[in-house]
């Protein structure tokens, strides 16, 4: 009988979306390496944390003149999905960024309009408004 040899598994891809794997992508803010360099990049990993249940992650990028005293995720939370539908600043060059998505979940998708700005050189979130 043929002697089968196990395919290494390909990493999981990033839960914001991105083809690139969750290590390599949202993985490495999570763990500690460097800063989200754009709203952008903190906002998706953001999502990844909540999709993780990552809520220290969630809390040291939140910020301080608006982060609650603590934070309660649902086990049971399924997040499905991330769409990015509009971005405003949040560059390397800007102090301030706002980034607008719709996070799908079993059963409902959310839509934010979230500000981020910069607290020591690294992005923040700040708050969000829920569009109509």
């Amino acid at each position: 009988m043929p002697r089968r040899t196990a395919r290494p598994t390909p990493p999981a891809s990033c839960p914001c979306g991105l083809p690139a794997a969750y290590d390599t992508c949202c993985g490495r803010y999570h763990s500690g390496g460097p800063a989200a360099p754009t709203a952008e990049a903190l906002m998706r990993s953001r999502y990844s944390a909540f999709v993780k249940g990552d809520a220290g992650y969630l809390m040291r990028t939140w910020h301080p003149r608006t982060r609650p005293g603590r934070l309660d995720l649902d086990p049971g939370m399924r997040w499905t999905g991330l769409e990015i539908l509009d971005t405003v600043d949040g560059s390397a060059f800007h102090a301030t960024g706002v980034v607008e998505f719709r996070a799908s979940y079993r059963g409902g998708a959310l839509r934010e309009r979230s500000r981020f700005e910069r607290v020591d050189g690294a992005w923040v979130y700040v708050d969000g408004e829920f569009p109509e």
